[in-house]
């Protein structure tokens, strides 16, 4: 089996388990394949008695990688799914991080999840993703999916933006506001939760449009079906805009609009036998606990 590792920069006290990682993939035998600037970042950090092969690019992994470890929080797993777009590759997450909702697996208690694994005693979650395009301009060069959520916030500190919102060529509202977030269910725990939108089940079928400190108070996030289109129009007096696509950002001009709708694919996401989305729920959000024994 050849399992590519993809990660990113991390802090020294995470050494010790990512030593620990490769160490147990080398004694199970396993084709190791790392993505070629944190190999680099690892030589820096430790001595390996193991060279590995690297890579680069999503062309090279496509047909090659029967599937991807993620090491890091969800910031690099996001990272991660978009090197691996529509190769359809199984991938799971080892959380060095804080949360933890995509990056599941114990960085104290992987070797148990590995064994999983390598023993196909797991299952495959799809994951659907948005896809932004623009008639007028080419948008992250072409890698434009976006696995949590799909931004527009506005420029700089001086004012809001303006955000004209159009569901399938009908008008939903005119958004004013910092900036206004459209998130999959993957993401309802995400940017959106954080600013108010609801948690949404992994295979509901739904999407999330929630405002960014909107002006209109009784303006609230709404639940749209991910069979619909979103168009968006943005006016800003600096004639710019941000737009984020999970980890990666843009500065727009406002002449640009936007498409906004379901991607082509989706993603293989790993999830083991003693996991859930309702248990996840409880350990991350401490549903059911009584805070005040903290």
């Amino acid at each position: 089996m050849r399992i590519a590792i993809y990660g990113r920069e991390f802090q020294p006290s995470v050494i010790a388990h990512v030593k620990h990682l490769f160490k147990y993939l080398v004694i199970k035998n396993v084709d190791i394949w790392v993505y070629a600037p944190f190999y680099k970042f690892l030589t820096t950090q430790f001595e390996c008695d193991f060279k590995f092969p690297t890579y680069h690019t999503y062309e090279e992994i496509k047909n090659s990688a029967d599937l991807m470890l993620s090491l890091g929080g969800d910031g690099t797993m996001l990272s991660a799914v978009s090197l691996i777009r529509d190769a359809g590759i199984p991938i799971a997450g080892i959380n060095f991080g804080r949360l933890g909702f995509l990056a599941s697996i114990n960085k104290n208690d992987f070797e148990h999840a590995i064994d999983d694994i390598l023993n196909n005693r797991y299952d495959i979650q799809k994951r659907v993703l948005l896809s932004v395009e623009s008639e007028q301009i080419n948008l992250f060069q072409g890698n434009h999916y976006a696995l949590n959520d799909i931004t527009v916030f506005r420029y700089d500190s001086s004012a809001m933006i303006t955000v004209n919102a159009r569901i399938n060529g009908e008008l939903l509202n005119s958004y004013w506001a910092d900036g206004l977030i459209i998130a999959t269910p993957t993401g309802s725990t995400a940017y959106s939760l954080s600013c108010g939108g609801p948690i949404i089940m992994p295979e509901s079928g739904n999407f999330v449009i929630t405002p960014i400190s909107p002006h209109n108070l009784n303006v609230r996030p709404i639940v749209i079906s991910n069979q619909f289109t979103l168009e968006l129009e943005i006016e800003s007096r600096s004639n710019q805009y941000i737009l984020s696509c999970d980890s990666k950002n843009e500065s727009i001009d406002t002449s640009v609009k936007l498409t906004i709708k379901q991607a082509p694919f989706t993603i293989n996401l790993i999830r083991l036998p003693h996991e859930s989305f309702f248990s996840t729920l409880r350990e991350k959000l401490l549903w059911g606990i009584d805070v005040r024994n903290y």
